[in-house]
């Protein structure tokens, strides 16, 4: 830079609500300018600046800085007005004196900021609303945290990179430039956690209750006999389901070579029984019904008409 177009001047910073109408003006004091009394404005005009005028503000007692553009010139002679978080960046306060010194920044092509909040999360379009609030401001410096207002609420975001990155400053000029932005996670935020959940059905467990044991009552209950146990002893009390199958028992007809219900373990077939054809040598025994002696009318007739 040509040391004859070196603007540098010592101002005594305020906050911008300290100025006249200040607190109404949000896009100034959520913004990246500064308001210079109108001196500032007639020696830059002599020392022909370059625009968009940009400058170095250097708090020496603290060796703390950063960059900002002007906004108006309407300022009381000696004084400068900075928005809230430019103040706190250089840790004054008001009525100390910080140095203003016009500079030439490259312009930005990269950005990589982080929100101080979660409650950023909730913009529903948060590229839209910063790239919208970077319009009042013509400068970024990496490590400054700057603030934006939305709806009523203030977020405070800090700038972590800037490229291209400049070791002695740390700026860059966002006027008229296509700036690609990048957002870190914000302060506080966690990732959620994904709950493994099993797809395998052949290792899924279900445990089933018992079936409780009905005690109150039981369907005919009781003793009796049948026609095949005449002369035995009475059948003793039987449960439900011993009296359920005496029942079905009875209705089917009674078969002396029924071996009785098959029962196969578990994962056996079953197709049939293995057939045995019956000996030759073998007679049934022919009952005889109505076996006996006896007389019949027509043979004692006979008898008679012999005498």
């Amino acid at each position: 830079m040509n040391p004859n177009r070196v603007f540098s001047e010592l101002y005594r910073c305020y906050p911008i609500a300290m100025m006249q109408h200040g607190s109404d003006r949000d896009n100034v004091n959520y913004g990246g300018k500064i308001i210079l009394p109108q001196s500032a404005l007639e020696k830059l005009s002599q020392l022909n600046v370059s625009y968009p005028m940009l400058f170095h503000l250097n708090n020496a007692s603290k060796d703390k800085h950063t960059h900002a553009g002007v906004l108006e010139f309407i300022a009381e002679e000696g004084r400068a007005y900075f928005p809230q978080w430019m103040m706190e960046t250089l840790q004054v306060e008001p009525g100390n004196l910080i140095e203003v010194k016009n500079i030439n920044l490259p312009l930005g092509s990269f950005v990589k900021i982080q929100p101080q909040s979660t409650d950023f999360l909730d913009i529903s379009d948060h590229r839209a609303v910063l790239e919208n609030a970077l319009r009042n401001f013509a400068t970024l410096t990496a490590g400054d945290t700057i603030q934006i207002n939305y709806n009523n609420k203030v977020y405070e975001i800090k700038v972590l990179q800037v490229k291209p990155d400049h070791e002695d400053h740390g700026g860059i000029s966002i006027v008229e430039t296509d700036l690609e932005v990048d957002f870190a996670p914000p302060v506080g935020y966690v990732e959620p956690t994904r709950t493994k959940t099993s797809s395998s059905i052949s290792h899924m467990m279900i445990h089933l209750p018992d079936a409780p044991k009905a005690a109150q009552f039981a369907a005919f209950s009781g003793g009796g006999q049948s026609l095949r146990s005449k002369g035995k002893e009475p059948v003793k009390a039987e449960t439900s389901t011993d009296a359920t199958a005496q029942i079905v028992s009875e209705t089917q007809p009674f078969d002396p070579n029924d071996e009785g219900p098959l029962n196969l373990p578990f994962g056996q077939l079953y197709f049939g029984y293995q057939v045995i054809p019956p000996k030759s040598q073998e007679k049934e025994e022919k009952t005889q019904v109505f076996t006996g002696a006896g007389q019949t009318l027509r043979n004692k007739k006979n008898t008679l008409h012999g005498k």
